[in-house]
């Protein structure tokens, strides 16, 4: 205790000297010959029977949440894991799979573009602070409609409502039937979801609810934080990404939606002259 209040009060050159040769840490460590821990269980022997997702909800949260693992990992399967190239992430896998660039690259170029502002990351974790703060002022007698205004002209948007292209999410309905199958359709968080909804779709707004307001409901009545909900989602883009990365590198190189010159709109001057 003596060291880290040493360390914690240091500044500057001391507070680096502090950490030279010395990470402490409670997350794990790996014994070479031996064994690998995380947060202080085996991997081998008491985490060896963990699915995927349960073991990365264990590693971000530090708690067995096998719902909120099932959860995680079904509703990316329904949302966020479309593997048509043309969308931005995907288009990003695919260019580096017709440019010949390995898988490693493109999927994590894929999941860099994936923390987008309007499309991704982004809106998922602020669906889900979104719906805490709007829970938070409802209890204290807030109106739906005072707490949406007040979202509109505070961040000109509302996280988990709109959608570009169309109105219409096709993902909702299976995502519903999915979280009906597990039981977990009836919580407080995604019904005060339905009712930002019903709000906002009759006022001149007219936005509907997407996929983002869904996900972020659930994992809301589970209690999940907001950014251990972000970490487990940023995974959740690489089911659309592989596909479109394997299939543009398995088709000829350099052939992915090329664009003619004469396509291109240009102001500049039809020709130019080279001085050798």
């Amino acid at each position: 205790m003596m060291i880290e209040k040493e360390r914690k009060n240091a500044t500057g050159p001391e507070r680096l000297k502090a950490f030279e040769d010395n990470w402490q840490t409670a997350m794990g460590a790996w014994i070479p010959g031996e064994r690998a821990v995380l947060r202080g269980k085996n991997i081998f022997t008491e985490l060896n029977n963990y699915s995927w997702m349960e073991f990365i909800v264990y590693a971000v949260t530090g708690e067995h949440n096998p719902k909120f693992a099932k959860l995680i990992e079904g509703l990316s399967l329904l949302s966020t894991s479309y593997p048509d190239p043309r969308l931005w992430n995907n288009r990003i896998a695919a260019l580096a799979g017709t440019a010949r660039s390995t898988g490693a690259l493109a999927l994590s170029a894929g999941i860099a573009a994936s923390e987008a502002s309007i499309y991704g990351l982004k809106p998922i974790k602020g669906a889900l602070d979104f719906l805490y703060r709007a829970s938070a002022k409802k209890r204290a007698g807030l109106t739906i409609e005072s707490i949406v205004k007040h979202e509109l002209k505070a961040r000109r948007c509302v996280s988990g409502y709109g959608r570009p292209l169309t109105s219409i999410d096709e993902r909702i309905a299976p995502a519903l039937h999915f979280l009906a199958e597990i039981d977990a359709d009836g919580g407080k968080y995604l019904q005060l979801a339905f009712e930002i909804e019903e709000y906002l779709k009759g006022s001149r707004y007219k936005y509907r609810m997407n996929i983002a307001a869904i996900n972020a409901a659930t994992a809301a009545d589970l209690g999940v934080s907001v950014d251990d909900y972000y970490y487990t989602s940023t995974l959740a883009f690489i089911g659309g990404i592989l596909p479109c990365h394997v299939d543009a590198k398995n088709k000829p190189e350099g052939m992915f939606f090329p664009l003619s010159v004469k396509r291109i709109n240009s102001i500049s001057s039809p020709s130019r002259t080279w001085i050798n």
